[in-house]
């Protein structure tokens, strides 16, 4: 049985960071971790490849070779997933499909030969011996939660790492919280599912040996949503392992800003490598707050977190929404306000959006306030705002140009640099070289440095570590990388809101 693989281009958004990957010379910024999975889980004699449509386009001959595709994507993949079950459906090949994507829309999808919804380590296995004699169904899903300390080991021997910005691994799947315009409860549970410490170390091996990426992305919605197991099983593990190995990798993640209340988690995250952390940060309209007497003490507290884990040496992507029924026309000038005096280098402002599986999908459908199918462009709603759509499409777009435009992102970096402190660990990450990255570097000097029309920051920055900590040289460097994609990505939007 010859099986092709198959995730979908990410679209032009500021988490694909295509402009900081044409710059590096990466072509994507991850792996797709869920098919590598369902790689593993599939029978051992049967031939598996892999098209991830970021790295390559979708050929003609690899749709001919194919027995079945197997097509995983997110929400934000429609419009390429789709454009692959039309060349799939024109070349005749069967398709089995799974993800977010489907999970809660599948009937969307009429020409798709079979659904395996929910965790594919419950659902695959009965598509496969269904398949095996002959009568496979259209639909197989479960409302069980699997557990995942029987997955197997992702096939990451189906990637070449060259190509990604990052390797991945998973650890959790799950969420303790219920936000309600989030899906990952919906899709995964409130309940935390852990891996074994001992899969995420033979995992951790596997990339050291296939893989030259310096940074290793945990993708777990939050990772730190079971504290003591993280303090009493995995990070001691990983730092065990780090001080006998010595592995080159850092790791970045995704967690909640309560880190910050817990010091001993904070150092042993610090310990095991964790560096860059995307954290979701609440900046509720301070109008709504008035009478509450949290006004002030919110806004202090908050910045007063991300100072603290910045001096501690992480490096925060922040992710912020507008757009709550509850948000005021004073929300945006807030938000600008905030975000600059956090010293965040990488914010992420998204207009509020109602996916569907969600709580508030389910509230807004009854009301009558969805007006279109879900869309993940930063700009984009799929819902009727109580602020005027108009107020809140300006008040966004003033928003993104006061934290994207360069010399903005530029008095942010400096912000940052004057509250970051290099971690104090007991573990060190060794630096390795690769006579690659010397082109590489020349690449960014010439588009950041000398192609950019916002060239004069990327020096300014550059310099200013030059002349005042020459050890935050190559940290300016990837800044600069940064500044300019956030740039590029606020050109993108306000195109798309032109057009």
């Amino acid at each position: 049985m010859n099986i092709l693989l198959v995730y979908p281009e990410m679209p032009d958004t500021l988490y694909a960071m295509k402009h900081v990957l044409k710059a590096s010379g990466k072509k994507s910024v991850y792996p797709p971790l869920g098919l590598l999975t369902i790689a593993s889980l599939l029978p051992k004699e049967w031939n598996k490849k892999l098209a991830d449509t970021n790295v390559e386009d979708l050929r003609a001959d690899s749709l001919n070779w194919a027995d079945y595709v197997f097509l995983s994507a997110m929400n934000v993949q429609e419009v390429s997933a789709k454009e692959i079950i039309e060349k799939c459906n024109k070349a005749g090949v069967k398709i089995v499909a799974g993800g977010p994507l489907f999970a809660h829309d599948h009937e969307r999808f009429s020409t798709i030969d079979h659904f395996v919804l929910n965790e594919a380590e419950i659902s695959l296995p009965l598509f496969i011996e269904d398949l095996m004699q002959g009568k496979a169904k259209p639909i197989y899903q479960t409302n069980k939660f699997t557990d995942i300390t029987q997955s197997p080991i992702p096939s990451y021997e189906l990637v070449d790492s060259n190509n990604y910005y990052f390797s991945i691994v998973q650890y959790s799947r799950g969420c303790p919280f219920k936000c309600d315009f989030c899906d990952v409860t919906s899709l995964y549970g409130n309940r935390i599912r852990t891996k074994s410490s001992n899969q995420i170390i033979r995992e951790l091996e596997m990339l050291a040996s296939h893989s030259k990426t310096r940074s290793v992305l945990f993708a777990d919605d939050n990772l730190i949503g079971n504290k003591q197991i993280l303090k009493k099983d995995l990070l001691p593990a990983i730092i065990e392992w780090r001080k006998r190995k010595k592995p080159s990798f850092y790791f970045a993640t995704q967690l909640t800003i309560n880190l910050a209340e817990d010091d001993e988690l904070i150092d042993l995250l610090l310990e095991a490598g964790f560096r860059s952390i995307f954290v979701g940060i609440e900046t509720p309209d301070e109008n709504a707050l008035e009478n509450s007497g949290k006004r002030q003490n919110l806004k202090r507290n908050q910045l007063n977190d991300i100072y603290k884990l910045h001096a501690k040496g992480f490096i925060i992507a922040g992710g912020f929404i507008v757009g709550f029924d509850t948000d005021t026309e004073s929300i945006f000038q807030q938000q600008v306000d905030f975000i600059q005096q956090s010293g965040i280098p990488m914010p992420i402002v998204n207009v509020l959006k109602a996916p569907p599986g969600t709580v508030f999908y389910d509230r807004l459908k009854k009301e009558g306030r969805i007006t279109k199918q879900f869309s993940f462009a930063e700009g984009d709603t799929n819902i009727i705002p109580v602020m005027d759509k108009k107020t809140l499409n300006d008040g966004f777009m003033m928003l993104i140009d006061n934290i994207y435009a360069p010399e903005k992102s530029y008095d942010r970096m400096i912000r940052f640099f004057k509250t970051y402190s290099y971690p104090k660990t007991t573990t060190t990450i060794p630096t390795t070289f690769q006579f690659s990255e010397i082109g590489g570097a020349f690449r960014i000097i010439y588009i950041l440095g000398i192609k950019d029309p916002g060239r004069k920051y990327f020096w300014k920055l550059f310099l200013w570590a030059l002349r005042y900590d020459t050890k935050l040289i190559d940290m300016a460097f990837k800044n600069g990388m940064v500044m300019y994609q956030m740039h590029k990505t606020y050109q993108h939007i306000k195109s798309e809101i032109e057009d």
